[in-house]
């Protein structure tokens, strides 16, 4: 408590805040002050309370009945035509008041083409004080609007779309809900606005009076004095407004009453077949075709490779330049996203706040309550069914996602980077649920990673992807065993990769380092580059290399150590302890065939052909 008020102390912002609520306050104390001696009457005043109360909240109505959609659309416009709407609705905050009341009798005055279709009646009447308190109040609404909406992830729209909803569903159902405490603050600030317009009303509509337009009346006849009542009218429904928004309730838990579980039902899975084309900007083009054997498959490549991409082209949350996609009998590919039936999971579990879970894995439009309890139970979350999102861990979340996807049961589950969030434990517990649920109910899934590790556990085909395209892809075994290129090997995890060239059929040098390797049918002297895995190297006494260790650290039951072998560096992974110290000496073998041969993009140079030709000429 001291060190907080010592802080407070040495910082200038307390007192800077001070002053301003001081000087924001001190009209209203003065107020109150003078309001002790007494107050003259006012007749007319309750008419003109009326009217600005009852404006007002027209004009709020009629603001967010159409300032609500146009900052949603403005939230979600790009390019130049969004930004010129935006500056140009907020051009009336810049406006003086009195401006704005001169604008708008160019439009609706009593000699305007739309003043006589309505006979004169759009001004001195009150239909003219809505008109003016609408102007001037309705940017308060789309400008605080606007920014809450710009703020709702994404990923919950295109998570709602997956489950069924329609565009308007998802405006009404998702972004609203979440956007309301930014909409609800716009709100509050366009009636306040529009209570208290006094200039553009005095030019439109003088008579019926508002309050505002009273008071100056009032103030200009007879002075201060006869304002006083005036002013507590104002003072107390801008109160009692400002108070009723201020009381939060406590957020309403609803409790959930969980039908008897009902297991889904067992459907072969179907493998999926695609041809995807999109372009991004200049610079990026998705090329990618693919037809499965298995209904697990996994894309696997660097950050921006496309593997994103590629799922939302198959979830349909991203229009494609060209898109067949074919999910069993199911042809994919032309129908919306809300009409695919898949299950999508982004990268975060995008779970809807103040929602319980239970509302969460219903929130499908043909979400299945025997299902999704069944899903619950499966996946160890019983008892959670009244929580909401932020009272349940990362790991709980990520469930509670896709028990959501699977409580429709999907023909196909698109799974984006799901555990890449997690802690090693949950992520363990998490790869062994979804394979014994891709076992026991022939689950599709299509799951993007960029850990190989991942992929190799809950696909049985894979596709690595780079700049758009697909470098390699197939069966998981036959693609880590052997991989197309050194980039492919640099991506599925292989550390040992070097460059060499072939020495004469079955051998290569790499450095001062000999090594039998399958070398095809690449010459003596060709450029190529080459790899082992680290828990293919063997290590033992009687291995042909000796080797000098430079680190060695244990990871759970894997040593890993780092070798000096000749002029290379190699790494070695073994569930051996050798109690191996750095600076220790050592032997290892490189098996022949565990190392993969791939020719260099251009051959070596004159001076290397004629240094493996030295060597050739040595005595074997």
């Amino acid at each position: 408590m001291i060190d907080r008020a010592r802080t407070a102390g040495a910082s200038p912002l307390p007192w800077l805040g001070a002053l301003l609520a001081i000087y924001l306050i001190a009209p209203i104390a003065a107020f109150l002050v003078r309001l002790r001696h007494g107050a003259s009457s006012a007749p007319g005043l309750g008419g003109a309370l009326v009217t600005s109360l009852v404006t007002a909240t027209i004009a709020t109505a009629i603001i967010a009945l159409l300032g609500i959609p146009l900052a949603y659309l403005l939230a979600r416009a790009r390019g130049r035509a969004g930004a010129a709407v935006s500056v140009l609705v907020a051009l009336p905050l810049a406006l003086p008041p009195l401006m704005s009341g001169i604008l708008l009798l160019y439009l609706v005055g009593p000699f305007t083409a739309l003043g006589r279709l309505f006979n004169g009646n759009l001004t001195d009447t009150r239909a003219g004080i809505v008109l003016a308190q609408t102007f001037v109040a309705a940017p308060f609404l789309v400008i605080a609007a606007r920014g809450a909406f710009a703020a709702v992830d994404p990923a919950l729209e295109d998570v709602a779309r997956t489950l069924g909803h329609r565009r308007i569903a998802v405006f009404a159902r998702v972004a609203l809900p979440v956007a309301w405490p930014g909409v609800q603050a716009g709100l509050l600030l366009a009636w306040l606005r529009a209570f208290g317009e006094f200039g553009a009303t005095v030019i439109l509509a003088y008579h019926p009076y508002s309050l505002p337009v009273f008071t100056f009346v009032q103030f200009d006849s007879t002075g201060l004095p006869s304002t006083v009542l005036p002013v507590v009218a104002a003072l107390a429904a801008a109160l009692v407004v400002l108070a009723a928004v201020q009381v939060h309730g406590r957020r309403r838990r609803p409790l959930a009453v969980l039908p008897t579980p009902a297991a889904p039902r067992q459907e072969p899975a179907a493998p999926l077949r695609f041809r995807l084309e999109k372009r991004l900007g200049d610079s990026f083009r998705l090329e990618l075709e693919h037809s499965a054997d298995s209904p697990r498959l996994a894309m696997l490549g660097p950050s921006g490779a496309g593997k994103t991409v590629t799922l939302r082209l198959l979830a349909g949350i991203t229009s494609a330049d060209r898109a067949e996609i074919e999910a069993g009998p199911l042809d994919l590919g032309q129908l919306e996203a809300e009409r695919r039936k898949v299950g999508y999971l982004p990268q975060q579990s995008a779970l809807l706040p103040r929602r319980t879970v239970w509302q969460q894995v219903n929130f499908a439009v043909d979400a299945d309550p025997a299902l999704a309890a069944w899903w619950l139970e499966r996946l160890d979350l019983t008892g959670l069914q009244d929580r909401f999102p932020d009272e349940l861990s990362g790991g709980q979340q990520r469930r509670v996602a896709l028990v959501r996807a699977l409580a429709r049961a999907p023909s196909l589950i698109l799974l984006d980077e799901p555990f890449s969030a997690l802690d090693a434990p949950v992520r363990s517990r998490l790869y062994r649920e979804l394979r014994r649920l891709q076992r026991e109910t022939g689950l599709a899934t299509v799951l993007v990673t960029h850990d190989p590790e991942e992929a190799a556990l809950l696909a049985d085909e894979v596709i690595v992807l780079d700049d758009g395209r697909a470098i390699q892809q197939g069966r998981v075994s036959e693609v880590f065993a052997h991989p197309a290129s050194p980039t492919v090997a640099a991506l599925l995890g292989m550390p040992n990769t070097h460059a060499g060239r072939v020495l004469r059929p079955g051998r290569i040098v790499a450095g001062q380092l000999e090594l039998a390797a399958p070398t095809g049918e690449l010459v003596p002297g060709h450029a190529v580059t080459w790899a082992i895995r680290p828990e293919e190297i063997a290590l033992g006494p009687a291995g042909a290399h000796p080797a000098t260790v430079i680190d060695t650290f244990t990871v759970g039951a894997v040593d890993e150590i780092t070798l000096a072998v000749a002029t290379l560096e190699l790494i070695v992974r073994t569930a051996t302890t050798w109690g191996l110290q750095a600076g220790a000496a050592c032997r290892v073998d490189l098996p022949a065939a565990a190392i993969t041969v791939w020719p260099a993009e251009s051959d070596i140079s004159a001076e290397a052909s004629d240094e493996v030709a030295r060597i050739q000429a040595l005595p074997q």
